[in-house]
């Protein structure tokens, strides 16, 4: 004997629902969908280029927060209203492992961004999206513009190959010239150990030039190889 379990009358069927909330976009909602999901995608990618110091900048990076948008937007337009395949959409992704070290901390906060309009996108939202997209961008180019949270605004690192057979001094007068403050990193012999690769921390007066300070440090006698490394809008050329 088979026993078959009916539900009783006005008990929503699952299958029914199921299909009802699958589709329940029409195409143009799900073309419109995902291409507001690509702009939005595109512009916080470009804030992200326009906005990026430092020298961890990855193209892929870039080109993964477009299609994090778009996926997001997909993955909100299969869910619906429908709690199981919501469920069963956590289940598979936790299978999923990342091993990509985010290297820039900042970074994270834009993967959000795109998550988060990404939703909005998917979910037919869009004066949320307009209004997140408003907001996240003002909020990034405020940080850039001010350089918000920064402590020095001229703090280097400083790279040089010096001559043992030279006299130390006049180097060290130069760097305490035009430094506020300088710390040696690291000493690396070369191989003859006729050469020091010397790398400082060093920040730099206010009055000081950075081009010039280069320049004086590369006449020194016995010091080649000058190498400053500086964020792009830490000093003005």
């Amino acid at each position: 004997m088979i026993l078959a379990f009916v539900p009783p009358q006005g008990f929503p069927d699952q299958n029914q629902t199921t299909l009802t909330n699958l589709y329940a976009l029409t195409a143009q909602e799900i073309l419109l969908n995902s291409a507001l999901a690509v702009v939005l995608g595109l512009i916080v990618a470009a804030i992200y280029r326009a906005t990026h110091k430092g020298l961890s900048y990855s193209q892929s990076f870039t080109q993964t927060i477009v299609f994090v948008s778009v996926v997001v937007a997909l993955v909100m337009m299969v869910i619906g209203a429908s709690l199981a395949r919501a469920f069963a959409l956590v289940g598979a992704l936790s299978i999923i492992r990342f091993r990509t070290v985010v290297k820039d901390t900042k970074d994270t906060s834009f993967v959000f961004a795109a998550l988060a309009l990404g939703m909005a996108a998917g979910t037919s939202n869009y004066k949320l999206a307009g209004a997140g997209l408003v907001f996240i961008s003002g909020l990034a180019w405020f940080m850039h513009l001010t350089n918000f949270g920064a402590l020095y605004k001229s703090e280097f690192i400083l790279r040089f190959v010096f001559d043992q057979a030279k006299d130390s001094t006049a180097y060290l007068e130069r760097i305490k010239e035009a430094a506020k403050r300088s710390n040696l990193l690291n000493i690396e012999p070369s191989g003859d150990g006729q050469l020091l690769k010397l790398t400082y921390d060093i920040q730099l007066d206010k009055e000081a030039d950075a081009q010039k300070f280069i320049a004086s440090l590369s006449q020194v006698e016995g010091v080649s190889e000058v190498i400053m490394i500086v964020s792009k809008n830490d000093i003005d050329y």
